[in-house]
């Protein structure tokens, strides 16, 4: 399973992290146990190598989750956004002839439909037949503006068609804000640091009576592998974009 495909399941991700980093820490503490115990003078260098080590493991776990966090803020603008394009446009269309605005409101108040199920729905034969079903919409809505601006080229009508290409734009600009994710290179980098860090300890384990306690770091470092994953995750994290604006925007318009 690829890196990439790996993150679509913090779960999964926890479980295999945990897994290969306590190992990590177990074969760093046999290989350890067979050697002579480190001296004061080996001990001091092996030392400064482990926290230098573990300093740049925390910096790349800082600075993924703050890549994760800045995607999903992202990702909640984005949703933001489509919902003011959406509504603005819905109200700019009655600068439109009366059948082609009432024909825009349908198509609109449809779109907004699957724009909601875009962001609620986790299966993935579902999202390709509502992603197909929303570019059918797209042409549709762009064809009854364009047809009134081509028979009435006024500036009303210029106002409704820069309105629907905003709402075609925000769509676009959330799509690549969904696709937009932690590199697998930075994500295999901070493994491949991550199982060094836990051989070290393992290895510079000096009394095996506290082994225990060789389970924690592992465990904090899966954890938060978890959390960033689960974050930078649109579908498969429980930390996900809920479309608040669009379902505001749909009671508002369905008052009933």
């Amino acid at each position: 399973m690829r890196m990439l495909r790996l993150t679509d399941h913090p779960l999964l991700l926890f479980a295999l992290s945990y897994l290969s980093l306590s190992f990590s820490v177990w074969v760093g503490k046999a290989v350890g146990a067979g050697r002579h115990p480190l001296e004061s003078e080996t001990r001091k260098d092996f030392d400064v190598v482990l926290a230098a080590t573990l300093t740049l493991l925390g910096l790349i776990i800082g600075f993924s989750f703050s890549m994760a966090l800045g995607r999903y803020d992202l990702r909640r603008n984005c949703e933001a956004e489509e919902a003011n394009a959406i509504g603005t446009e819905y109200l700019g269309v009655e600068l439109l002839s009366a059948a082609d605005s009432a024909r825009a409101r349908a198509l609109l108040l449809e779109y907004l439909d699957k724009r909601i199920e875009f962001y609620e729905t986790l299966d993935g034969r579902r999202l390709r037949q509502i992603g197909a079903r929303t570019a059918k919409l797209e042409s549709g809505m762009w064809e009854v503006v364009r047809a009134d601006a081509v028979a009435r080229p006024q500036a009303v009508t210029a106002l409704a068609a820069k309105g629907m290409n905003d709402v075609l734009n925000s769509r676009g600009y959330t799509l690549a804000a969904w696709i937009n994710r932690i590199p697998a290179a930075a994500w295999a980098l901070m493994f491949a640091i991550a199982a060094l860090s836990n051989l070290m300890i393992g290895y510079g384990a000096r009394s095996p009576r506290k082994a225990v306690f060789l389970i924690i770091f592992p465990l904090v470092v899966s954890v938060a592998f978890l959390l960033i994953a689960d974050i930078d995750c649109p579908r498969g994290g429980l930390i996900r974009v809920l479309p608040q604006n669009l379902l505001s925007l749909f009671r508002s318009l369905h008052p009933r």
